[in-house]
């Protein structure tokens, strides 16, 4: 008898990661104080204090944009998961990165209290790197983007047709690059850090 793909070690792994990621991001767009703190209500997860928006349409785009990464994550085919806020030119003014390998050849019992603790010191360094970000332009937006190894096959699976290519503008010179926090075990590494603009960036 077959193990399910969400119970093998790569599922659990992407499942935990799923559920890690949508607090992140809930965590990021807070500090970056998108929207005003009472759009935010106070929950513990992993035992650390953590911002959950409070309106559905928010918490559904974040909630809906990483479930949809869950099958493509445990294949291994998710390299980035980015949350990036534009300027009025819809160029990228700071980036949040979450770079990702989940092993593809583990295979024992994925210790879920071990993953949780490594998790969870990315809560708490998140929480407190605000000085390290840039203040945002008067006027911006934000997104949720995945860069993948390899495209899915799109015929196979609705997920992949909840993500399009995007048109975002990329930076011309290499970004400053800010790192946050990474872990490196079985059977996810995982690397945090804040892209900037160069510099030496070419103004619009």
């Amino acid at each position: 008898m077959h193990r399910r793909d969400d119970q093998s070690p790569q599922g659990e792994t992407a499942r935990i990661l799923v559920e890690f990621l949508e607090v992140a991001i809930n965590s990021i767009v807070f500090l970056k104080g998108v929207y005003p703190t009472g759009a935010f209500e106070r929950r513990r997860y992993m035992n650390v204090v953590v911002q959950r928006a409070r309106h559905p349409q928010l918490r559904e785009y974040i909630h809906s944009a990483v479930t949809g990464l869950l099958p493509f994550i445990q294949k291994g085919l998710v390299e980035r998961v980015a949350v990036i806020f534009f300027n009025t030119d819809n160029m990228p003014v700071e980036s949040f990165i979450f770079k990702l390998m989940v092993s593809l050849s583990y295979g024992a019992k994925v210790e879920e209290g071990d993953l949780e603790f490594s998790l969870r010191s990315f809560l708490i360094k998140l929480s407190v790197s605000e000085p390290v970000t840039k203040v945002l332009p008067h006027d911006f937006r934000w997104e949720i983007t995945a860069y993948f190894r390899s495209l899915p096959k799109v015929d196979t699976s609705t997920d992949a047709e909840l993500w399009i290519p995007t048109d975002t503008k990329q930076w011309q010179q290499p970004p400053q690059i800010t790192p946050i926090k990474s872990m490196s075990s079985e059977p996810l590494s995982m690397q945090l850090y804040l892209e900037h603009p160069s510099i030496s960036e070419p103004q619009p």
